[in-house]
């Protein structure tokens, strides 16, 4: 019997339908195969921006982090990133407080011990929860609201549970609601905005912001912008919010229900006409018109520029980058590339995506960085002249290599025109080489 990786056509996919997506495909059904390729894409410690760093992301905060040593190994690493140092604590649990629960009754003394070893007093505290404590049942919000009172500031809970990844409220779903849930109703302002879905900003040269100003939109809020606790609490005067990234929609439904801040959603795309329908289609939702022509022309020129050059060129895209690895497909091959291969877990939403690329790359394989399977997979069986992706890197070294997976994050026409710039890039380098 010869072993081989899972691997599944989109045309397969799509004759399947959104219902019958294959087990192999659903990380819940199987174990977890933690190679180097889904390590940071699986790990609570998650390079980039995890529940603990994406706890912190209120301006003046600490945290402190309460679980077993294990789990604040990673922790360590992180903390001597520049400006966290002095931002991380730690109650470490032993073999009493998991079998007893006595670490609750200690976690206000350890808040209070937290705030007053600081020479500046913290604008609020997180406290970031382990797998024990989800198992344990622990009622945190209570015990935050007890520490909150001996501490005498904000004291928030923050989940670290791996447990709960496919549930309806992943951490990092989670995580996005609690850094939003210290705002307090104020008197909303008609031309102030907020973007909702990043832990770090967008691109300055990102077209949105000159959008959004067309729209009669002076203030546009970000949080990874703020830089007080003053103007993270002023995003409360918002009129209205728009959701950058679909895991940012518990925190604007929260916001909408206890804020009465309505929500709008736009889609992270690299299809030049679908963002300019979005853009339009956005523009009529806000009641105002909008002329995007500066910004699409360049794009539509970077298009045509690259499909002369490179096109038939054979790429394989992972999902450990800033897209989504289907949407990207399907622009990628509308630009003349060959997509053979996809590595991601896929969603039904995917499938609005996937029912177009499976008319014009039906033999594109889709596989699952997390199925075991991948044990199997021998990378220079199918070579491939480019990857996207650090997961994809892992499964072609020998290819051309673009990451994409800067923490500024990419959005709209201005995103477009840097990928495909760090795809030609990356391509020259390999014929020069």
């Amino acid at each position: 019997m010869q072993n081989k990786p899972y691997s599944i056509t989109v045309r397969e996919l799509a004759e399947r339908g959104r219902q019958a997506i294959p087990n192999e495909l659903i990380s819940a059904t199987h174990l977890i195969y933690n190679s180097p390729a889904a390590l940071a894409f699986n790990s609570p410690g998650a390079q980039g921006f995890g529940v603990k760093r994406a706890g912190l992301a209120i301006p003046g905060s600490v945290m402190l982090l309460v679980g077993p040593d294990c789990c604040g190994r990673n922790t360590t690493i992180l903390s001597e990133m520049g400006g966290y140092s002095d931002r991380f604590f730690f109650y470490i649990m032993d073999e009493t407080d998991i079998v007893t629960g006595r670490h609750l009754k200690k976690i206000p003394q350890a808040v209070q011990e937290v705030v007053s070893s600081l020479k500046t007093v913290p604008s609020m505290v997180m406290i970031c929860m382990t797998c024990v404590d989800a198992l344990l049942g622990t009622d945190m919000e209570r015990v935050c609201r007890k520490a909150a009172e001996q501490a005498g500031l904000p004291v928030v809970p923050c989940y670290m549970y791996a447990l709960t990844r496919e549930g309806r409220k992943p951490p990092m779903v989670d995580v996005r609601r609690a850094v939003y849930s210290l705002l307090e109703p104020q008197p909303r302002h008609r031309r102030t905005v907020n973007l909702l879905g990043y832990f770090a900003p967008l691109r300055d040269t990102c077209e949105i912001y000159l959008i959004l100003r067309q729209l009669g939109l002076q203030k546009i809020n970000e949080l990874s912008r703020a830089k007080t606790f003053e103007e993270y609490k002023a995003m409360s005067q918002a009129n209205f919010n728009i959701i950058l990234h679909p895991e940012s929609r518990l925190a604007a439904q929260t916001m909408e229900q206890q804020l009465h801040i309505p929500s709008i959603e736009l889609t992270r795309l690299y299809e030049v006409d679908k963002i300019h329908s979005q853009y339009t289609a956005f523009a009529k939702a806000a009641g105002g018109e909008i002329d995007d022509e500066q910004w699409w022309e360049p794009a539509r020129a970077a298009v045509r520029r690259i499909r002369e050059t490179y096109s038939g060129t054979t790429v394989a895209i992972g999902e450990m980058q800033n897209g989504n690895a289907f949407e990207m497909a399907l622009a990628l091959t509308r630009y003349g590339f060959h997509v053979s291969e996809l590595y991601a877990n896929l969603s039904a939403h995917d499938f609005v995506y996937l029912r177009h690329l499976a008319v014009l790359s039906p033999d594109t394989q889709v596989y699952s960085n997390l199925s075991p399977s991948m044990l199997y997979y021998e990378g220079t069986t199918h070579p491939v002249d480019i990857t996207i992706g650090k997961d994809s890197a892992y499964y072609h070294p020998q290819s051309a290599h673009v990451f994409w997976d800067e923490e500024v994050q990419p959005f709209g026409y201005d995103g477009v025109i840097a990928l495909l710039q760090q795809l030609e890039a990356a391509l020259e380098r390999r014929t020069d080489g």
